[in-house]
């Protein structure tokens, strides 16, 4: 992205007073660890793996930084292998203190006005549907951006090994940008 474009997408965002979104850093991990853990809503992942994140697929997520520089947001993604134009939104957390600020959504937005440029044109996500503000983030994400929404089963409970799990419901948004482009 252009510094042009950066600056756009910049004043596009309603980001709370105070803080600024980034590129995730290894020394990060930890962090989006804990936020994610006291979430007590996301599968939280090892330690480990969130570290893997911050070095591995740091182009396709974000964090929002409070003004000390500590992470209070991220969401993480990866562009899908079969499908290059896809972002897959694999988790997205603020922490307490900074929720009911619309945070999740500046995030959201951000990263997606940051990919665009990699030629990402669509999101998907599984959300469970017990999970009612994962489900209100990105049903207003897809109205905020015009794009259609298609929402299917994609892995049923009973797959996860390890008990009881609701469904894991995909979204699809997309294709993004004006409708012009659309075909």
């Amino acid at each position: 992205m252009t510094a042009v474009q950066a600056d756009l997408v910049r004043s596009d965002l309603d980001l709370p007073e105070g803080l600024t979104l980034d590129t995730p850093r290894v020394e990060d991990g930890a962090a989006i660890w804990r936020i994610a853990r006291d979430s007590k809503t996301l599968d939280l992942n090892s330690s480990y793996s969130y570290l893997l994140w911050c070095r591995d697929f740091a182009a396709t997520s974000v964090v929002a930084r409070d003004a000390d520089g500590g992470p209070v947001g991220f969401v993480t993604g990866y562009i899908r292998p079969e499908l290059p134009e896809t972002l897959v939104v694999w988790q997205v957390a603020v922490d307490h203190a900074w929720r009911g600020r619309r945070l999740a959504a500046t995030l959201l937005d951000g990263l997606v006005g940051r990919v665009a440029e990699l030629g990402v044109r669509g999101i998907e996500t599984t959300i469970t549907p017990d999970n009612t503000a994962s489900n209100r983030l990105f049903t207003s994400f897809a109205e905020r951006h015009d794009a259609p929404l298609e929402r299917e089963v994609l892995f049923h409970g009973g797959l996860f090994p390890d008990g009881a799990h609701e469904p894991e419901v995909l979204y699809r948004i997309g294709p993004l940008g004006p409708r012009a482009d659309r075909t």
